[in-house]
């Protein structure tokens, strides 16, 4: 699906590129008095016209348009956190990164002594790299990670990389 949608991507903003230079062409032959062989002069045509780039409003909508385009375009190219996370490259099963984060969340919850327990989970190739915050006791860190890891292995075959593991002391919050 990734590839689909950069795919589309690529086409949409192709098309919006030449249509624009397209726009840019005509809009430079009415300003030096050419004809402009793509346009036909009509009510909104003669509306436009009338209309000079030293006025506020259409500076206004020029800067909005390319403030609005740059923000799409930095959405578009930022690596969102995934929704799924896949189990086997092979068999293609995929397991959902909140509910893997949830169950992680309880497994060091269940750890005596912790408390308010927040997992987030990030996949780099092969890997899984869960990051545990809770509140408790700092000397139950293997217990955690002890817990944390027989969760891990129940839920995928492979063993889990680094568990980065943050245990806060119970004057402080998580």
């Amino acid at each position: 699906m990734r590839t689909a949608n950069r795919l589309a991507s690529l086409l949409l903003g192709a098309a919006l590129l030449v249509g624009g230079t397209l726009l840019a062409v005509q809009a430079l032959l009415v300003t030096v008095g050419r004809p402009a062989p793509l346009l036909t002069p009509t009510g909104w045509y003669d509306a436009l016209s009338t209309l000079r780039w030293s006025d506020r409003e259409i500076r206004t909508a020029a800067g909005g348009s390319v403030l609005l385009g740059l923000v799409v375009l930095a959405a578009q190219l930022r690596r969102w956190t995934p929704v799924r996370l896949r189990v086997d490259e092979r068999d293609g099963w995929y397991l959902r990164r909140r509910c893997v984060e949830r169950r992680l969340a309880d497994a060091a919850g269940a750890v005596p002594g912790v408390r308010r327990a927040r997992v987030r989970v990030r996949r780099r190739g092969d890997q899984w790299h869960p990051r545990v915050r809770a509140t408790g006791d700092p000397t139950a860190r293997a217990e955690v990670e002890f817990a944390v890891r027989h969760e891990l292995g129940r839920l995928v075959a492979h063993d889990a990389g680094r568990i980065e593991i943050r245990l806060l002391p119970q004057g402080r919050p998580a």
